[in-house]
Parts: structure tokens; C-alpha cells; sequence
């Protein structure tokens, strides 16, 4: 299995293309994208931490959220073309705007009817 392989409510989501899964039908590139804006609170503690150290908790929250509507939007295509399962999904972030105030997260892979 791929460092992010999962089932949820019988979905399947794979970054490879697992052993012993067996695949009957292959059935498109599917996509799914969240865009964030950056917070000015989250900067202006963002940049202490740049200078302290430590982690920036709000900006990783943040991306987690986006990360999992990204996420949902692509199960959603899938679920539109019949699928059960995605497979050979690949994360894509991306700093968006005038000022690199928004971030994106695009996520892809194959819809799959599993046999």
C-alpha cells in the first residue's frame, strides 16, 4: 500500500496502485482543489515563530482543512463517474496571489470500479 491508503465509508484512496486490489474499470482522471487565504493573526504569529522557533499550529490547521476538501471534491468527481475507489492520488500545493496570501491544494488521481 502507498504512504496514504485508506477507506472511507467504502471508498477507497490510494496513492499507488495497490497489490491484491483487484481493479475492474478504470475510468478517468478525477481532481479535486481548496484555496485558503492567509490570515493576518496567522501571519503576525507565524512570523514569531519564524523568529522564536516552533511549529505555526494556525497555518497548519489550515492546510489540513483545505487538504481534506481537496480531498472531498475529488471523491465527490469520482462518486459522479460511478467510482469506488481512487487510485495514484498526488498532492500539488501551490502559493496563490498579488501578495502570496493564498494557498492552494489540488489533489488528482484515477477513478476506479474495484472488482
Amino acid at each position: 500500500m502507498g504512504w496514504f491508503s485508506k477507506s472511507t465509508d467504502g471508498f477507497f484512496l490510494s496513492t499507488t496502485t495497490p497489490e491484491g486490489i483487484a481493479l475492474k474499470q478504470y475510468l478517468g482522471v478525477v481532481n479535486g482543489e481548496a484555496i485558503i487565504g492567509a490570515n493576518i493573526f496567522r501571519d503576525l504569529f507565524s512570523s514569531v515563530r519564524d523568529v522564536v522557533g516552533g511549529r505555526a499550529g494556525g497555518y497548519e490547521r489550515a492546510l489540513s482543512g483545505a487538504r481534506d476538501a481537496a480531498l472531498e471534491g475529488l471523491m465527490e468527481a469520482a462518486r459522479e463517474l460511478g467510482a469506488d475507489g481512487v487510485i495514484g492520488i498526488d498532492f500539488d500545493y501551490e502559493v496563490l496571489g498579488e501578495t502570496n496570501g493564498m494557498m492552494m491544494v489540488a489533489v488528482s488521481g484515477t477513478a476506479v470500479k474495484l472488482g
